[in-house]
């Protein structure tokens, strides 16, 4: 864990104005398993996931976000976990094209929403990549995960798309399948992270590049706790995260507690309900 200090607790941050991407989870449920969270067992409560995923979308209207929504489709009970729909920078979307079958039709709807945002420019994908679930952006880079489902060449992809150099991050424990559920952006310089969901050579890579990074415990990164939405102050994360919550507060930043107990049945947390577009 980071040591706290009298230096990190004075650093001032600073809120910047969001805008946001999400899908209501009108459809959500539990009807296969491709994550190691999901069990066909699971009675996933669709009227709770609701009023779970309100709760959050209040939070961030209530912070001054703007909010925009995707109208969810049946037979996708995923699309909720917004973030994985693609990658937008710089007004550019890069749209997923997804590992599982299950979640293919997802992409076509998000590169349709990009379509209508009045974007710069929209790239359909050519390689295998899951959105910001596995594509974090954090100053002129962008972090990109690897080891379950996008691909190394879709980093390159990613690269030539935006013009930004491109991190490759290997993840290796199952249970952090996204890039998203072991490291979170804070702010253009800062980020928290879970050591143990990256390969050696990944761990070595962040030491070097962020020393100042906030290390999260095994037992907040399992209640997904890193599956965080930060706007440079406010950090909106589970509740259930104890001990990251005070490392936050211990750091300058507002940690805001949100319980989204049903869509953690799916393997999803604050950031998959959340894709920011960078316009």
């Amino acid at each position: 864990m980071t040591t706290l200090s009298m230096r990190t607790t004075t650093i001032q941050r600073t809120a910047t104005q969001r805008r946001y991407l999400m899908c209501a989870p009108e459809y959500f449920d539990v009807t296969y398993a491709i994550n190691p969270w999901m069990s066909l067992d699971s009675e996933a409560d669709a009227a709770l996931a609701v009023r779970q995923w309100n709760d959050l979308r209040a939070t961030y209207l209530e912070l001054g976000h703007q909010v925009d929504l995707i109208a969810p489709q049946p037979g996708l009970p995923d699309m909720v976990f917004a973030a994985n729909g693609g990658l937008v920078v710089d007004g550019r979307a890069l749209g997923a094209s997804f590992t599982h079958m299950e979640r293919q039709p997802e992409g076509p709807a998000y590169l349709e929403w990009f379509a209508s945002a009045g974007l710069r420019s929209i790239h359909h994908p050519v390689e295998v990549n899951e959105g910001e679930g596995d594509l974090l952006t954090i100053g002129d880079v962008i972090l990109a995960g690897t080891g379950f489902r996008t691909t190394p060449a879709a980093h390159a992809e990613v690269g030539r798309v935006f013009g930004r150099e491109v991190v490759t991050l290997e993840l290796v424990d199952p249970r952090f399948y996204h890039l998203d559920t072991a490291l979170t952006v804070l702010d253009d310089h800062t980020i928290a992270y879970y050591p143990g969901a990256f390969s050696a050579a990944s761990q070595e890579t962040l030491r070097r590049r962020y020393p100042d990074a906030i290390q999260a415990s095994e037992a907040d990164a399992a209640v997904l706790g890193l599956n965080a939405v930060s706007d440079g102050y406010n950090v909106i994360l589970t509740k259930h995260a104890a001990e990251l919550t005070e490392n936050l507060r211990a750091h300058g930043f507002n940690p805001i507690g949100v319980n989204l107990s049903e869509l953690l049945k799916a393997g999803g947390g604050v950031k998959c309900c959340t894709l920011e577009v960078r316009s």
